[in-house]
């Protein structure tokens, strides 16, 4: 039943209508997702991801239509179109996936290792 309720969450909420586009060429900006992706519909938001610390595409960003018909038909339509010399990937945005882990090292439980935080690695138990 938890994949009933899940499939009902996402198909009425908001995410419906945001589409998560990849695989971008690093010379495509907002304004271009929003001149192409604004012959599907109403574009609510068109956002090009930016490293923070170079200023440079990080090749995806995020469009917002007015509606869930819209976002199907920009999916449709614009799925695979080559922009800026790349095929684009677009559907739907899915909310993201809480990070795991806490640190550098080690990743996961060690077998028998008693209680702690996180995964290994940090300053030797005395």
């Amino acid at each position: 039943m938890p994949m009933a309720s899940t499939a009902l969450f996402l198909k009425g909420s908001p995410m419906s209508s945001k589409l998560y586009v990849g695989n971008l060429s690093y010379s495509v900006r907002d304004d271009d997702l929003q001149q192409h992706f604004s012959a599907y519909g109403d574009v609510q938001s068109a956002k090009v991801m930016m490293d923070r610390d170079t200023g440079r595409s990080k090749g995806f960003g995020f469009v917002e239509m007015g509606s869930a018909d819209q976002a199907e038909s920009a999916i449709s339509g614009m799925n695979g179109q080559n922009v800026g010399g790349r095929d684009m990937v677009v559907n739907i945005a899915r909310p993201m996936e809480p990070r795991t882990g806490g640190g550098g090292f080690g990743g996961g439980r060690r077998e028998g290792g008693g209680g702690g935080y996180g995964g290994g690695g940090g300053r030797p138990r005395y």
